[in-house]
C-alpha cells in the first residue's frame, strides 16, 4: 500500500536508499565564520574546535592573537584557548572528547571541552628536532594516537600519550597519507604518484601497490579510510575514484567524477545495520557527490563551506547555516514509509492511522498483515528507534502499541526499552544539551559513557534524570556535582549545606563525603574539608584524610570514638612519625583508649618509649612495674628491688613498697640459707611458702618459726606445712605430739587426710575421733571402718548415712554388717 511520510529527503543510489536528516541548526556567534577556520569535529555528536586558518587571508577584528574556540553542535561556545604555544599544525578529538593539538615542534597539548589544559607531551626523538608539516589524530584499541610527518618525509607515530613513538621509515615524496589501525597496531598508507605504499613499524621498505586504476591519471591526491578501517577510497588528480578493501586486494569499483578540482573531503557512509560501508561522500564547494560500491551516484547541492564528520552509521555535515546527517536508510523505515510498500509494517501503520480516523478501512489494512502482525510490530518499534522526529517516533510507537494488542502473550519488554531510550535520545538532541546521537551510536557507547559525557558537560540535573529513567546508579553523578561545587562555590557553609541536602536522600547509596572532602583539601579549602568530614559516619574513611591534612587531634578523637583498635593503632603509628615526641604525648594523653593502646604497642616494641611516657606523666606505679619487668627479664631483680620499692612508695602504693622490702630481705635470707645448707636444699628464688617447706624437710624448725614471725605467715599455713612434712617422713609420733601441742587452727581433718594418703588407718582413727561429729561418718567410711561408721551414724540418728552404708554393704556383701544396719534403720524409723 503506498504511504507518503518523511520521504522528502530520501534519495536513491542504486540499489539502496539513503536519506539526509536535518539535525538542530547551529546558532553560531556573529563573529564566527567557518569559511576562514581550521576545524576539528568530534564524532558521536561531539564538540567542534575552530581556529583561524593561517593559510587564508581574512580581515582580523580585535586582537590578532590566535584563539581556539570550542562549540557544541548547537553553536554554543563552551570554552576557548588563547593560543601562545607556537605554530599549530593540526587538531583532533580523542575518544574521551579531549582536544588534541599538535605543534610544529612535535609537542602535543591536550585540553578538555572547556578549554582547560589537562596534559602535554612530545612525540620525541627526531620528530622534535625536524619541523612537522602534517599531523593526524587517529583512534585505535590502544587509545587515541598521533601521527606526524616531518619536512624530510618521515612519519612518526605515537599510539597514545603513555607509549613511546615509532618511526615509519619513508623518504617518499608523497601527495597524501592516512593512518590505518588493526586492533592495537597501526600502520600508514601513502599515496606517491600512481602507487600506494604501506608502511609498518620495523620495516625498512614499505609494501608498494600499483596499477590500481584502469584509466590514466598522474597521481593519487586523496586517501580516505572508512570508520571501521576496513575500506579504502583513493582519489586522483583527474577526478577518478577507486573504492576497495583497505588491503587493496579487492576492488569494488572505479568511478570517474568528471571533475578536475580537488575535493575538500572524502568520507565513507557506514551501514546502519552492520559494520560494512556502502558509499562515500565527496564534498566540493556548494556540492556533495555520493558514490556507492556499484559506481552509482547521486548529487546534493550544499553550502559553499562545509565539514564532513565520519560516524559509525553515517556522515554528519556541518556548515554555517545547517547541521545534517547522511545515512543509509534503515530497512525497517523503508518498509514502512516507501511508496508502494507491501510490507506488513506498512499495512499496520495505515491500519492504526485509519483506526484513529474511526474508518472501517482499518480492519481491511489489518487483515492484510494479520498473519505477520508480530513482525510488523517489531519493525515499527525498530523504525521508531532510527527516527529523529519526535512526532514520527510517537506515530510508530502508537502503531506498535495498536498492533501488539492483536498478539497473544506479547512480551512488552522491547517496546518499553525503546520507549525509554527514545526519551533519552530526544533529551540529548535538544539544543541545550546538543548531543545528537543516533540509536546505533547510543547502543555502541552504552548508557554509562553517555552519562559520563553529560556529567563532564556539567548537565548534572539531566544526567540524574537519565540515570533514573534507565535505572542506573546516580550516586557518582551527585559526587561529581559536589566536586564542581567545591571547585567553584567559595562559600563553605553554603556548599556544605547544599551537599548535605542532596546526599540526605536514603535512596542514594555508595556516596562518601571523604572523596569530596579530599577534593576540597586539594583545592586549598581545609575548613570545608573538615565540615564535610564531620558528615561522614565511617571513621575508617575520614581518619586517613584527617591525618593527611595534619589534623592529628581530630584523627585521634575519631579513631578512639570508633572503638576500632586497629584504626587507633594505625593512627598512633602514623602520628608518631610526623610529630615531635613531646607534642605526640600531649595529644594522646587526652584520650585514655589511645594512650593505653600506645602503651601496649610500646610494651611489645620499645620499652624505652614506654618509660618516657610514664616519666612524662609522673606515673610512678607504672615506672615501678617497668623496672620490675626489666629486672625479671635481665635476672637482676635483687639489685633493682630498692629502685622498684622507691617508685612504688613515690606512687603511694604502700603495700607494693612493703612487698618489695620483704622480697629484698627474703632474697638476702635465702642466700644465707643456701650457704649454710649447701647440698641439703636450694633456696634462691623460692617463695616464702616453699622456703619454709624446704626448711621443714631438713628439720630447721627454729628457722621456719623465725620466718613465720618475721613475715607474718598465718598459723593455718604453718600447720599445713608442718603436717605435710611430718607425714612425708612417716613421723607419726611427732605428728601426734604436734596435734596435741595446742588446738589446731585448721581442725583435725587434715591429719586424717595425710594419714589415709599414707594408708595408715590406725593413726587416722586417732584423729577421726577429734573431728566434728557430722564429719566422722564420712571419715570412718573413707578409712574402711564400716562398723564404727554404722555405730556413729546410729548414735547421730543419721538415717541418710545409714541408707548409703546399706547400699555399700550390699555391694561388698557383708551380711553381718548389713543385718546390723537394717536393725538400726528399723529402730530409728520406729522412733519417728
Amino acid at each position: 500500500m503506498p504511504i507518503m511520510n518523511n520521504t522528502g529527503e530520501w534519495f536513491k543510489v542504486r540499489p539502496d536508499y539513503y536519506r539526509k536528516v536535518e539535525l538542530a541548526t547551529p546558532d553560531w556567534p556573529i563573529d564566527f565564520d567557518l569559511e576562514y577556520m581550521q576545524v576539528a569535529v568530534a564524532p558521536y555528536g561531539g564538540p567542534l574546535a575552530a581556529i583561524r586558518d593561517a593559510t587564508k587571508l581574512v580581515p582580523v577584528k580585535g586582537a590578532a592573537r590566535p584563539m581556539i574556540r570550542i562549540f557544541d553542535t548547537s553553536g554554543n561556545e563552551t570554552g576557548h584557548i588563547l593560543w601562545n604555544h607556537g605554530k599549530l599544525i593540526s587538531m583532533g578529538w580523542s575518544d574521551t572528547e579531549e582536544l588534541i593539538c599538535v605543534l610544529e615542534n612535535a609537542k602535543v597539548f591536550v585540553y578538555d571541552l572547556f578549554g582547560n589544559e589537562k596534559e602535554s607531551y612530545s612525540i620525541g626523538g627526531e620528530a622534535s628536532v625536524i619541523k612537522i608539516v602534517e599531523a593526524k589524530v587517529f583512534q585505535s584499541a590502544a587509545g587515541t594516537g598521533v601521527a606526524v610527518m616531518t619536512t624530510s618525509g618521515r612519519i612518526f607515530l605515537k599510539q597514545n600519550s603513555n607509549k613511546t613513538e615509532r618511526k615509519l621509515d619513508s623518504n617518499a615524496n608523497c601527495s597524501c597519507w592516512e593512518i590505518v589501525t588493526e586492533g592495537r597496531n597501526s600502520y600508514c598508507l601513502l599515496g606517491r604518484e600512481r602507487e600506494v605504499i604501506k608502511l609498518q613499524h620495523g620495516q625498512t621498505v614499505g609494501t608498494v601497490t600499483a596499477n590500481l586504476f584502469e584509466k590514466p591519471h598522474d597521481r593519487i591526491i586523496k586517501i580516505s579510510v572508512s570508520y571501521n578501517h576496513q575500506h579504502l577510497a583513493l582519489y586522483t588528480n583527474t577526478g577518478l575514484l577507486w573504492l576497495g578493501s583497505v588491503d587493496m586486494r579487492q576492488k569494488y569499483c572505479e568511478f570517474d567524477t568528471g571533475r578536475k578540482d580537488i575535493p575538500l573531503q572524502i568520507e565513507w557512509i557506514m551501514n546502519t545495520h552492520d559494520s560494512d560501508a556502502d558509499a562515500v561522500v565527496i564534498s566540493y564547494p556548494s556540492y556533495l557527490l555520493i558514490v556507492n560500491r556499484n559506481a552509482d551516484r547521486s548529487e546534493i547541492p550544499s553550502d559553499p563551506v562545509m565539514f564532513l564528520v565520519a560516524e559509525m552509521d553515517g556522515v554528519r555535515i556541518i556548515s554555517q547555516t545547517s547541521h545534517e546527517m547522511i545515512q543509509r536508510l534503515p530497512k525497517c523505515v523503508q518498509n514502512i514509509f516507501a511508496v508502494n510498500s507491501q510490507a506488513p509494517a506498512s499495512y499496520l501503520f495505515e491500519a492504526q492511522k485509519k483506526f484513529e480516523e474511526k474508518s472501517y478501512k482499518s480492519d481491511e489494512y489489518l487483515s492484510m498483515c494479520r498473519s505477520n502482525i508480530e513482525l510488523a510490530v517489531n519493525e515499527c518499534i525498530e523504525a521508531a528507534a532510527y527516527e529523529f522526529c519526535p512526532e514520527t517516533q510517537k506515530s510508530l510507537m502508537r502503531t506498535a502499541y495498536f498492533g501488539k494488542g492483536f498478539i497473544p502473550s506479547h512480551n512488552p519488554e522491547e517496546y518499553m526499552r525503546i520507549l525509554r531510550i527514545l526519551r533519552v535520545l530526544n533529551t540529548l538532541r535538544h539544543e541545550k544539551i546538543a548531543m545528537p546521537l543516533t540509536y546505533k551510536q547510543f547502543s555502541h557507547l552504552n548508557p554509562e559513557v553517555i552519562l559520563s559525557r553529560l556529567v563532564f558537560r556539567k548537565h548534572y540535573a539531566v544526567a540524574i534524570q537519565v540515570a533514573k529513567h534507565l535505572k542506573l546508579p546516580e550516586s557518582w553523578i551527585l559526587e561529581h556535582w559536589a566536586y564542581h561545587k567545591v571547585m567553584n562555590d567559595q562559600n563553605d557553609n553554603e556548599v556544605a549545606r547544599k551537599i548535605t541536602e542532596k546526599f540526605k536522600n536514603p535512596s542514594i547509596e555508595g556516596i562518601s563525603y571523604c572523596n569530596i572532602a579530599e577534593k576540597a583539601y586539594q583545592n586549598g579549602r581545609s575548613e570545608l574539608a573538615i565540615k564535610l568530614l564531620e558528615l561522614e559516619p565511617r571513621a575508617s574513611l575520614h581518619v586517613p584524610l584527617l591525618l593527611k591534612m595534619g589534623k592529628f587531634d581530630r584523627a585521634v578523637a575519631s579513631a578512639t570514638q570508633s572503638g576500632d583498635p586497629e584504626l587507633v593503632t594505625e593512627v598512633l603509628l602514623e602520628i608518631k612519625k610526623k610529630m615531635m615526641l613531646s607534642n605526640f604525648h600531649m595529644i594522646i594523653r587526652e584520650y585514655p583508649l589511645a594512650l593505653n593502646m600506645y602503651k601496649k604497642i610500646m610494651m611489645e616494641s620499645s620499652r624505652t618509649a614506654l618509660y618516657d611516657i610514664y616519666n612524662t606523666e609522673d606515673d610512678h606505679k607504672s615506672i615501678a612495674e617497668y623496672h620490675f619487668y626489666n629486672a625479671l627479664e635481665s635476672e637482676g631483680l635483687e639489685s633493682n628491688l630498692s629502685n622498684i620499692g622507691n617508685s612504688y612508695a613515690q606512687g603511694r602504693c604502700t603495700v607494693e613498697a612493703e612487698l618489695c622490702a620483704d622480697t629484698a630481705r627474703m632474697l638476702k635470707l635465702q642466700k644465707t640459707l643456701s650457704t649454710k645448707h649447701i647440698g641439703a636444699a636450694e633456696f634462691n628464688g623460692l617463695s616464702i611458702h616453699d622456703t619454709m617447706y624446704e626448711l621443714l624437710k631438713i628439720g630447721e624448725l627454729k628457722e621456719v618459726e623465725k620466718i613465720k614471725s618475721d613475715y607474718k605467715v598465718p598459723d593455718r599455713r604453718f600447720w599445713w606445712l608442718r603436717i605435710l612434712t611430718l607425714a612425708e617422713k612417716y613421723n607419726w609420733v611427732e605428728l601426734e605430739k604436734f596435734s596435741k601441742s595446742k588446738k589446731s587452727p585448721i581442725g583435725y581433718e587434715p591429719f586424717v587426710e595425710v594419714c589415709l594418703q599414707r594408708e595408715n588407718v590406725r593413726e587416722a582413727q586417732k584423729y577421726i575421733q577429734r573431728c566434728p561429729d557430722k564429719r566422722k561418718v564420712y571419715w570412718y567410711t573413707r578409712a574402711g571402718l564400716y562398723e564404727e561408721s554404722i555405730d556413729c551414724a546410729f548414735e547421730q540418728r543419721d538415717l541418710h548415712s545409714l541408707y548409703e552404708l546399706q547400699s555399700k554393704m550390699q555391694l561388698i556383701r557383708d551380711p553381718v554388717l548389713l543385718e546390723k544396719i537394717c536393725h538400726y534403720i528399723g529402730m530409728l524409723e520406729a522412733r519417728r
